[in-house]
């Protein structure tokens, strides 16, 4: 299926979905969540699968204040742990956030794994530096993405060259750039290749006030690792950008390389909160966000349904048609399974060697 055609899906649902709350609005209010306002903080690789999502739950929940936070899932985690920003669902671009982070922290009881995708490398079709890039394979998403050279890497330690991300202690991408110089190191038998690589890395400040003077791909730097599926939408914008492929020894694609990701790790700061760790230790893992209802959230229910909701064919379609990929049945540990309610017990499974 098509992406246009799931994208008509998304629609149609919520379609459905607001004539059967016209039709039925007197059932729906005596069972609907309380009124109250919901907060949810997500990933902003999540921000266009989620906005249907939360177009969708407004429908059937018109008495719920729905408020949308997007931003780096580790920042918006220390946020919320300070009490800086309210949040009820929190959705992150790694599922292990929440298991390092919040869970230690006893601000989460359990992770929900209900996406997945892959890094790719991203540069610009005019910028004369990305140019030198060896690849094999034409660009033409989806049908074909080409595939990098086994000495990619050379372009990216070139005079000049440098990798643009964001910071390894704000976003999940960032340091997800990070595992895959010290995996490229590892697969490829390159000595100090991680060292080198991180030098031409540069940190894009995230959140500018002032987005058309911010560091941009194809001038104040030549390469990003970004999410397929972002990268993708970006290609659909603009006519000038690329992306390639890397092995799946490191662009962290596949739950049957976890334990060859799980050799690189980053260390980034705890929350800072009482009694919690000063750091966390980040193993690498396949890109797989997770999502969690925050246990001092004081819309339990209204939360719940928001979950359910991206757990079920509203958030399947959506994720569909925007990205990451959908992991369905979503996955939880054993150990997490007793802490979900039961209605989202029944979309989720505990298969083991899935996580």
């Amino acid at each position: 299926m098509n992406l246009a055609a799931l994208t008509r899906i998304v629609v149609c649902v919520v379609s459905l979905i607001s004539a059967a709350v016209i039709a039925t609005s007197g059932a729906v209010a005596s069972n609907a969540p309380s009124a109250g306002p919901l907060t949810v903080c997500h990933a902003g690789s999540l921000l266009a699968a989620f906005v249907q999502v939360e177009k969708a739950f407004t429908v059937l929940h018109p008495d719920v204040t729905l408020k949308d936070v997007s931003g780096g899932s580790v920042s918006l985690a220390r946020r919320l742990a300070t009490g800086r920003a309210p949040c009820d669902v929190y959705a992150s671009a790694d599922y292990l956030d929440i298991d390092q982070l919040l869970k230690p922290a006893k601000l989460a009881d359990y992770t929900v794994l209900f996406a997945s995708g892959r890094m790719v490398l991203a540069y610009l079709a005019t910028d004369a530096k990305a140019m030198r890039l060896p690849v094999t394979g034409d660009f033409n998403p989806p049908a074909s993405i080409p595939e990098v050279a086994p000495n990619w890497y050379q372009t990216l330690l070139a005079p000049g060259v440098l990798i643009g991300g964001a910071h390894p202690f704000l976003d999940p991408g960032g340091y997800r750039s990070h595992l895959i110089f010290e995996l490229a190191q590892a697969f490829y038998k390159a000595p100090d290749l991680y060292n080198s690589l991180l030098e031409h890395y540069t940190v894009i400040p995230p959140d500018s006030t002032n987005p058309a003077g911010a560091p941009a791909l194809g001038k104040e730097f030549s390469f990003q690792f970004s999410y397929e599926h972002s990268a993708a939408a970006t290609a659909k914008r603009s006519s000038s950008y690329r992306y390639a492929r890397l092995p799946d020894r490191i662009d962290l694609s596949t739950v049957d390389n976890d334990r060859s990701y799980a050799q690189a790790s980053v260390t980034i700061p705890g929350l800072g909160l009482p009694g919690s760790k000063p750091s966390a230790s980040i193993p690498g893992s396949r890109a797989a966000w997770g999502l969690t209802v925050l246990k001092n959230s004081p819309n339990q229910e209204s939360a719940t349904s928001f979950v359910d909701l991206v757990l079920g064919p509203v958030g399947a379609a959506a994720l569909n048609a925007n990205g990451p990929t959908p992991i369905s049945p979503a996955i939880v540990s054993a150990g997490d399974y007793a802490h979900l309610p039961k209605s989202t017990q029944a979309l989720v499974t505990t298969k083991q060697g899935s996580r």
